[in-house]
């Protein structure tokens, strides 16, 4: 049985201001949530980390290979008017937040279409609200998305795809997915987030 509501997906509108983009509140459907949330990878270091670096168990790997599947990239190319078959898919997972994350970026030029799939209890915190913003100010946005579990957020990457958040500290639970352009991109940012991973591992173990 699918994790995921492909109805809701199907039912929300792509929205073109600032910038491509859809949300869908509820996408994981509520009896998934449990044993997502059990198997969901122990992160317990800042930045993003990919699948694989930390243990996760079958109901986080069963979301994954839908998120990756033929249903849910025929949703996104419908919704977004493209063909990605030919596109490799990167994921990386998120477990902690620094008060220095959530700078504004438009993305690397190297990725086509970003997937959030949020994963956090109920929010009351002010930071860790994701804005979508219409320039380099983090003031100037036209949403804010909340990171409660199951939230989908999708955009199309673009030199003005801006976005940020205020700042937080402690658990955000994120789930990202990008097709990419090419799969040399995927190696070096695996190297890259894995060498950091280790990197800040080092450094809290020799403070």
């Amino acid at each position: 049985m699918s994790a995921l509501d492909f109805a809701a997906l199907s039912a929300s509108p792509l929205l073109t201001d600032p910038y491509d983009h859809l949300c869908v509140p509820g996408f994981v459907k509520a009896e998934a949530l449990d044993a997502i949330h059990r198997d969901y990878p122990a992160v317990d270091k800042p930045g993003s980390i990919p699948v694989g670096v930390f243990r996760h168990g079958p109901a986080f790997e069963s979301l994954l290979a839908e998120l990756d599947g033929p249903e849910f990239r025929a949703a996104i190319e419908e919704k977004f008017g493209l063909d990605l078959g030919r596109y490799p898919t990167m994921f990386t997972v998120r477990g902690m937040c620094r008060r220095t994350d959530g700078k504004i970026h438009p993305d690397s030029q190297s990725k086509i279409i970003t997937v959030l799939l949020y994963m956090n209890p109920p929010w009351e915190a002010p930071g860790g609200r994701l804005r979508l913003l219409r320039s380099e100010n983090l003031e100037d946005y036209v949403a804010e998305v909340p990171p409660v579990q199951g939230t989908l957020l999708v955009f199309r990457r673009s030199d003005t795809s801006w976005h940020g958040h205020e700042p937080f500290e402690g658990q955000r639970r994120a789930i990202q997915m990008n097709w990419v352009k090419h799969s040399v991109y995927i190696w070096q940012e695996q190297w890259r987030h894995r060498v950091g991973a280790w990197w800040k591992n080092r450094s809290a173990r020799a403070a």
